[in-house]
């Protein structure tokens, strides 16, 4: 799994590892990976012919998921064996991901959405729009910057730039079409090259990580920061990280939303192990664990509806913090996922347009 978030690496490494060897005798090893290279790890252990591989679950959405399934990786469909995946959660919701069908060969694990967050004493008015922000950029010199893709904050950010300047989602939503991307790509690249000189380090360099973006903010070198972790402010802020006059809020023009999930690979070598783990993490009790900001804050992926009375209101009475939005707030401006061939594109095209065209 991705292992850039200290807060997620502690909640893996202390409760999941925690319970499921307590409940099942399963010893869980996380194995901090950037998901191209497991993709690519999967990929080359095929072609070679190995068929017993070091594998055996991994956390993955979007283009790489796509990828693992092209390639005929991925151990499935197995969401109908998961008795927590039959009880709690509507299959509707997990049907797609980045608008490519999931067909049971990965269960949903969280859901998070694209936030901004700035500190209150030191910017009481954020810019709201695109547009704003732009010209508040330009009007703070070094004070904004954005992680290089394909970091997954990073590329997030310039999707949700891509819908606000060429007319929105909506036009993306059917069906891939190249002709169609690159009749709007440059608005993308002339906003992001009309703003490179007056980002921090006047756009010479740009962070490698979120965490690297984390940093500066905590620092005070930028005064904007940004999540696809609607809780992370309030994460950081209940592990002493950020003060509490930190705030999050999304832009008018809309805000990324998505579900992730978890897989397994055909070549795992304990698959019904991998089953109970993933089992688990459906469960009422591991996802209102994660869902607990100083956790971790991912939304869960249950039905809450379907759940028991008490465990409905443990959900209905978390306390998300003064720092996380309000769900009308968040659901009021979010917007899709597009196919993930655009992500692939855009990706491609940030090289390409910004970082080779210094």
């Amino acid at each position: 799994m991705w292992g850039g978030s200290a807060l997620i690496n502690t909640w893996i490494d202390t409760y999941v590892a925690g319970e499921v060897k307590k409940r099942y005798a399963i010893t869980l090893k996380r194995v901090p990976m950037d998901a191209g290279v497991f993709v690519n790890k999967l990929i080359t252990e095929k072609q070679a012919g190995i068929s017993k591989g070091t594998i055996d679950m991994i956390w993955v959405n979007g283009e790489n998921f796509k990828n693992l399934r092209e390639a005929d990786v991925l151990f499935g469909p197995f969401t109908s064996l998961l008795p927590n995946f039959n009880a709690y959660v509507d299959p509707e919701t997990a049907a797609t991901d980045f608008g490519y069908p999931v067909e049971g060969y990965e269960a949903p694990y969280g859901k998070a959405q694209f936030v901004f967050e700035y500190d209150s004493a030191r910017l009481p008015d954020p810019p709201e729009t695109f547009d704003n922000l732009k010209a508040w950029i330009k009007s703070n010199p070094g004070k904004f910057t954005y992680p290089q893709p394909p970091d997954f904050t990073g590329s997030a950010f310039i999707r949700q730039l891509f819908y606000a300047v060429t007319g929105g989602y909506a036009q993306y939503m059917e069906t891939f079409d190249p002709g169609l991307f690159r009749q709007n790509e440059q608005k993308l690249w002339d906003y992001l090259q009309e703003i490179e000189p007056f980002l921090w380090q006047e756009g010479q360099t740009y962070p490698k990580s979120i965490d690297a973006l984390d940093t500066l903010f905590e620092n005070g070198e930028v005064l904007l920061n940004m999540s696809y972790h609607q809780a992370h402010a309030q994460s950081r802020i209940s592990n002493g990280l950020y003060p509490d006059t930190v705030k999050t809020y999304v832009m008018k023009d809309g805000s990324i939303y998505n579900t992730h999930f978890t897989a397994i690979p055909a070549s795992g070598t304990n698959i019904p192990g991998a089953l109970t783990v993933i089992n688990f993490l459906l469960s009422p009790e591991a996802q209102y664990s994660k869902n607990l900001p100083e956790n971790w804050g991912d939304f869960t992926v249950l039905d809450t509806r379907l759940l028991g009375s008490e465990d409905r209101l443990l959900f209905e009475s978390l306390d998300t913090g003064a720092a996380t939005l309000d769900l009308q707030t968040l659901d009021a401006f979010k917007v899709p996922e597009i196919p993930s061939q655009y992500l692939e594109l855009l990706e491609k095209g940030w090289d390409d347009h910004i970082l080779r065209g210094q």
